[in-house]
């Protein structure tokens, strides 16, 4: 766009004909552009690459595709080639494409480090616990986000999806927040995008959690959610060879966890007790 320069040239006594002939363009476009400097299809790309922005550092690993998907969810009917257009100018890419894999690392932690790899509780809802999991079926992959109570090893919430996204973590700890309704409760998690997502912390603070991040590595951080991923392995997804629809393993999951793992399943760990039985027996207060 010239035409900001035929206003600082106008000021210097320099007609604005002669520029604009001297520019290769014409006065009646510049002066279309003095009454409305900037055109409704910038003002409506500015306010898309707003929501494209809040979007992506919601989800850093969706591409042009899956933004286009949540705008329309939000009711904003964009076409891929205008998000693709948008995120090509801005410069917003996902983290997954080729080049951004290529010698990826972990992104900075938004929270310390409050566990230290100490993975004990003397009270219920003292520390929490989440991590996600993928599992094929022929549909495609059920995405699982869970948070577990350290203390008693219950679940405490839980959430799957086809894709794995801040929304999904979101909506794990507010399923958790909503049944338990904890204060102070620290949430520790891994380094990934989801759990340092905007919306992810901010669910949080609306939830009265204090985050927690492990470092990078930490083979102990993914052990103490993997014992829990490990049995949901051999107890549900290794039952067939293939699960022919989401809906089928959504429902064989939630199955699990409420019916065998909270009610049947004895954890030597807790006193050959279920989680629910350990939690019954063994209520202590909070410490305040």
């Amino acid at each position: 766009m010239m035409y900001p320069l035929v206003l600082e040239l106008a000021a210097n006594r320099i007609p604005v004909a002669v520029t604009c002939r001297v520019l290769g363009f014409s006065k009646q476009g510049f002066y279309r552009w003095k009454r409305q400097p900037m055109s409704n299809r910038d003002w409506d790309d500015a306010h898309v690459v707003n929501q494209i922005i809040d979007i992506h550092e919601a989800d850093p690993e969706f591409g042009y595709r899956f933004i286009t998907d949540v705008l329309a969810r939000l009711g904003v009917v964009v076409s891929e080639n205008r998000v693709q257009r948008l995120c090509q100018q801005h410069r917003i890419w996902s983290v997954l494409t080729k080049k951004g894999r290529k010698g990826s690392k972990p992104g900075l932690p938004v929270h310390d480090d409050r566990v230290q790899r100490d993975f004990t509780a003397e009270h219920k809802d003292q520390l929490w616990l989440t991590d996600i999991t993928e599992h094929p079926t022929r549909e495609g992959k059920l995405y699982l986000c869970a948070v577990k109570d350290v203390w008693s090893n219950r679940i405490v919430g839980y959430s799957m999806a086809e894709r794995m996204t801040a929304e999904l973590a979101v909506t794990a700890v507010g399923n958790a927040v909503q049944m338990r309704g904890p204060v102070g409760t620290v949430l520790h998690s891994d380094r990934g995008s989801q759990f340092r997502s905007r919306i992810f912390t901010q669910a949080l603070t609306e939830g009265n959690l204090v985050g927690s991040m492990g470092r990078v590595g930490a083979a102990a951080d993914n052990a103490a959610m993997e014992s829990f991923f490990s049995l949901l392995q051999k107890n549900v997804l290794n039952r067939r060879t293939r699960w022919d629809t989401r809906d089928q393993l959504r429902i064989a999951i939630i199955i699990w966890i409420e019916a065998t793992y909270h009610r049947r399943r004895k954890q030597r760990g807790r006193g050959r007790l279920t989680p629910i039985e350990y939690e019954a027996i063994n209520q202590k207060p909070k410490v305040a």
